[in-house]
C-alpha cells in the first residue's frame, strides 16, 4: 500500500474498527450465551475496550492524520470530482466525531461502560423478577451519567437532542414532534374504527418455530456463508466484520409469530448492512460505509416485517410450511389476519402496525422527561402505566410487562426509541417509491422477486451510507420531504382490506 497521509489515515481506521468490532463480539456474546456469571469479568472487558477506543477517537493522533489527509486530498491535481467529494465527506464526518469524542471525559467514558454492563444484567435480573426497583440504582446511575455526558458535548442541543444524535444526526424536539402530532392524532380513531378479530390461541413448539425463521430466511435468499441466527432476551442485529453479520431472535410462549416476525424485522436490518457502500476507501472503517441513521434502519428492518411478512400475498405464499409444523389455521387468509390483529396490548415488540407508533410516542415523551429534569426515575413505572392507560386504554399488571420490558435503557440508549416511528414512516414512502419503480409490492412477493426487491433497496437506499442523512436520503429518493401522510393512508388502507 501507497505510504501517504490518506492511506496512514484508513490504517488508523482500520485498528480501531478492529477495536470496535471486539468490543462488539463481546457485546453478541453476553447477549447470547455468555453464562450469567460472566459478568462481572466482561464488564471490566468492555470498560477497557471502551477506554481504548475513546483514546483513539479522541486523540491528538488522529486530528493529525485528518489534517494531514486532508491537506493530500487538496493538492492532488486533476482528482476526479466525485472521488474528491465522497473523501471530502469521509473527512468532514470524522471531523465531526473527533469533536464529539474530545469533548467527552476519558474517566466518564469508563464509567458509563461499567454502568452499561451492569445497567444490563440488574434489567434482566429486574425483568425476570418483575420488581423495577432492582434496576432503579443501575438505572439513576445511567441517566446520571448520560446527563453529564450531554452536557460535556453540547450546550447548543437540550441533553436529550444531544444523546439522540449518533441515531439520527441532526434531528430536533421540534422537528420531531412536528412529525409525531399527526400520528398521534390519527392513531386512536384507526384503532377505533378497526375490526376486531377473535384471537385464536394456538402455539408451536420451539423446534417448528426456529424451523419456519429458517426457512423465512432461505426464502429470502440468506447466505449462511455470512450471516449467523442465535437467540437473545431481546431481538437485535449486529455486523461484526465485513462478512460477518448476525442476527437474534427469540422465542415467546403462546405467541406463534413472535419469533417469525423477530426474524423478518433483524433480517430488513442485516440486509442494510451488507448493502452499504463496498469501495475500498469506505468500507469497513470509513464513515461513508456505515449506516447513516438508525430510522432508515428501522425503516429497512420495519419494510420487510410488516409490508413483506404481513402481506396477504407473503401469507398465501408461505402458509404451506406453517401448515407443515401443525398450525391449526384453515387457510392462508386466516393466517395473514392472524398476523394483522389491530388491538391495543402492553407489548412494544409483540404490538401491530397501527398501535405500535403509541407505544414509540410514550417512551419517546418519557425518556426526554428522564432526561430533562421533569421525571423522579423512581416514579417511573406509575408514570408509564398512567400514560398507557390513557393512550392505549389498558394498563400494565406489573412491571416486567410494563417500563422493564425494554432492554434500550438498561443500555443507556437514550434518544433511540424515536428511530421505531420515523422508520414506519420512512418505510412507506419508500415503498411508495419501490412499487413506483417495480410494481405492487404484493406481486413482487406473489413471484417471490426478494433478489429484485433486495436490488433496488440497495442501489436506492443502501448504497448512499451516510453521504445523505435521513431526510436527505428520503427527499432525494421520493421526491418530496418525509412526511406522516404516507403512513396513514398506508395504515387505513390495510384497516380497509382486513375489515
Amino acid at each position: 500500500m501507497k505510504d501517504n497521509a490518506w492511506n496512514r489515515l484508513g490504517a488508523y481506521l482500520n485498528e480501531t474498527q478492529i477495536l470496535g468490532s471486539i468490543q462488539n463480539t463481546l457485546y453478541w456474546d453476553q447477549n447470547t450465551i455468555m453464562p450469567r456469571e460472566g459478568a462481572t469479568w466482561r464488564a471490566d472487558q468492555l470498560t477497557y475496550l471502551a477506554k481504548i477506543l475513546h483514546e483513539r477517537t479522541s486523540s491528538n493522533v488522529l486530528s493529525d492524520l485528518i489534517n494531514s489527509a486532508e491537506t493530500e486530498l487538496k493538492g492532488i491535481d486533476g482528482i476526479d470530482e466525485s472521488q474528491f467529494n465522497s473523501k471530502m465527506k469521509n473527512i468532514d464526518l470524522l471531523k465531526k466525531e473527533l469533536d464529539r469524542q474530545s469533548r467527552i471525559d476519558p474517566l466518564l467514558v469508563e464509567h458509563l461502560a461499567r454502568a452499561k454492563s451492569r445497567g444490563y444484567e440488574s434489567w434482566q435480573q429486574a425483568k425476570e423478577n418483575s420488581d423495577y426497583k432492582i434496576f432503579l440504582p443501575f438505572f439513576k446511575e445511567l441517566i446520571k451519567l448520560r446527563i453529564e455526558e450531554a452536557k460535556q458535548i453540547s450546550n447548543k442541543l437540550s441533553p436529550w437532542e444531544t444523546l439522540a444524535q449518533p441515531y439520527e444526526p441532526d434531528i430536533s424536539k421540534e422537528w420531531l414532534f412536528k412529525i409525531f402530532n399527526p400520528i398521534k392524532e390519527a392513531i386512536p380513531l384507526m384503532l377505533k374504527n378497526a375490526k376486531q378479530f377473535k384471537k385464536n390461541n394456538w402455539d408451536l413448539d420451539n423446534n417448528s418455530q426456529k424451523y419456519l425463521s429458517e426457512k423465512l430466511l432461505d426464502v429470502f435468499g440468506r447466505n449462511k456463508n455470512l450471516v449467523a441466527v442465535a437467540e437473545s432476551p431481546h431481538p437485535f442485529s449486529i455486523t461484526l466484520g465485513p462478512k460477518d453479520f448476525r442476527v437474534t431472535t427469540r422465542i415467546v410462549k403462546g405467541e406463534p409469530f413472535s419469533s417469525f416476525l423477530a426474524t423478518a424485522h433483524e433480517w430488513g436490518h442485516s440486509v442494510y448492512e451488507q448493502g452499504l457502500p463496498s469501495q475500498s476507501h469506505q468500507w469497513f472503517a470509513w464513515p461513508l460505509g456505515q449506516a447513516t441513521s438508525m430510522a432508515i434502519h428501522e425503516s429497512q428492518s420495519l419494510f420487510w416485517e410488516n409490508r413483506i411478512v404481513k402481506s396477504r400475498a407473503f401469507s398465501e405464499s408461505f402458509f404451506k410450511f406453517f401448515i407443515e409444523k401443525g398450525c391449526p389455521l384453515k387457510n392462508h387468509e386466516e393466517l395473514w389476519k392472524s398476523m394483522n390483529t389491530f388491538k391495543a396490548g402492553l407489548n412494544r415488540v409483540e404490538a401491530d402496525e397501527l398501535s405500535y407508533g403509541l407505544h414509540i410516542l410514550i417512551r419517546t415523551e418519557l425518556e426526554i422527561k428522564l432526561i430533562e429534569g421533569n421525571l423522579d426515575p423512581a416514579d417511573l413505572p406509575h408514570e408509564w402505566n398512567n400514560m398507557y392507560e390513557k393512550l392505549l386504554g389498558i394498563k400494565p399488571p406489573n412491571d416486567r410487562l410494563g417500563c422493564l420490558q425494554d432492554v434500550h435503557w438498561s443500555e443507556g440508549a437514550f434518544g433511540y426509541f424515536p428511530s421505531y416511528l420515523l422508520g414506519h414512516l420512512i418505510s412507506a414512502q419508500i415503498t411508495s417509491k419501490l412499487e413506483e419503480d417495480l410494481g405492487l409490492i404484493d406481486n413482487l412477493i406473489a413471484n417471490q422477486s426478494y433478489k429484485l426487491i433486495i436490488d433496488w433497496l440497495k442501489k436506492n437506499v443502501h448504497s448512499y451510507g451516510r453521504s445523505l442523512n435521513s431526510m436527505e436520503l428520503v427527499k432525494d429518493l421520493t421526491n418530496a420531504e418525509l412526511s406522516p401522510n404516507y403512513f396513514i393512508s398506508y395504515l387505513e388502507k390495510k384497516i380497509r382490506l382486513l375489515n
